[in-house]
């Protein structure tokens, strides 16, 4: 069994939570210390700072497992494990870039406090995602079933691996091309709005960047309270197909954790970067549910056949790059007519 980074190297566990916490300080405390509209050009040298991080913490990873006993290949496995965990995360999580929009534009909350709505979304997916990650792969370990023979071959069966490959690939058939019903939701009605709710009167009103606001000598919560409860039960739903997904490409709570975390670090900038170019990438969600379906089969077919990181980074890779392309060239007709 390949130890982890955790059983090798803590330190660099707690190197990787003191870089994050560091640049979130310098995020939120100095470069975006006062609520601004967030530029196209502040957004692409964000995103850029956060995918180097996150392909220099790759390199680390190499280095860590090429200096062990594991050698060069465990090293390339485990690089190539974060690569591929690290962008199937940020491709999935595109599609929250879609809703993220809608939620903005129901609550109508003005463009210079998106940043700080992202970022106490993304404070709340670091400790979810913790918890689902490192539960998960506990409960894997747990649930396989003993070793018997199938289809000519001995194998163990995981019980949650194969309920997980099932639910993927319904998901990816779910969602071909897309789900244009959260149009017409109604966010105030979702769970995160209905727990604010239930605990704080809501004021109809923003108060600058305060979540709460005094009225009339009433403490109340003001919408943008409601809107961060909102983003935060939407990476919840979302996390329902990510996670699932990563478990197929490693076993490594500290792989599958970091490459999350940073993917999901780098989606406040992809926002700010992508959201007036959204509609360019109209046939991206039936990348995403050809990915979704793909790794559901991988999960099925592992007891059997398994298929190494690489091809399945190469897999992920090919359908995002044509998915984009496709995208480009054949530009949706309802999009067209809006922009004419």
């Amino acid at each position: 069994m390949q130890q982890s980074i955790i059983d090798l190297h803590p330190g660099l566990v707690w190197g990787f939570g003191i870089v994050v916490i560091i640049m979130l300080l310098l995020d939120l405390g100095i470069f975006n210390k006062k609520a601004h509209e967030v530029s196209s050009k502040e957004a692409t040298i964000w995103s850029i700072v956060w995918i180097s991080l996150s392909m220099v913490f790759s390199g680390v990873v190499y280095y860590v497992f090429n200096q062990d006993a594991g050698g060069h290949a465990l090293a390339i496995e485990k690089f190539t494990q974060f690569q591929a965990a690290y962008w199937i995360e940020k491709a999935l999580s595109v599609d929250n870039l879609f809703v993220f929009i809608l939620v903005f534009g129901f609550f109508k909350v003005p463009k210079h406090l998106h940043h700080k709505v992202l970022f106490w979304g993304i404070i709340g997916a670091l400790l979810f995602r913790a918890i689902f990650i490192f539960a998960g792969v506990e409960i894997i370990n747990l649930t396989f079933l003993p070793e018997m023979s199938l289809l000519g071959k001995d194998v163990k069966i995981n019980v949650v691996m194969t309920l997980f490959g099932i639910f993927l690939i319904y998901a990816g058939i779910k969602s071909w091309g897309g789900d244009d019903g959260d149009e017409d939701e109604d966010f105030s009605n979702t769970a995160g709005a209905r727990l604010v709710k239930k605990f704080w009167k809501t004021s109809d009103n923003y108060d600058g960047d305060k979540f709460f606001t005094m009225q009339n000598g009433v403490k109340m919560a003001t919408p943008l309270l409601v809107v961060v409860a909102v983003i935060e039960f939407t990476d919840l739903l979302f996390a329902v197909d990510s996670i699932p997904a990563i478990f197929a490409i490693s076993n490594d709570p500290f792989i599958l954790y970091t490459s999350n975390i940073f993917a999901i670090l780098g989606l406040r900038s992809l926002y700010f970067l992508l959201a007036n170019f959204i509609h360019m990438f109209s046939k991206l969600p039936y990348g995403l549910a050809i990915i979704l379906s793909f790794i559901g089969v991988k999960m099925l077919i592992s007891p059997w056949y398994h298929i190494p990181s690489p091809i399945s980074l190469g897999i992920v890779g090919s359908i995002l790059v044509i998915s984009v392309i496709v995208s480009i060239m054949f530009p949706d007709k309802k999009e067209n007519a809006e922009v004419d």
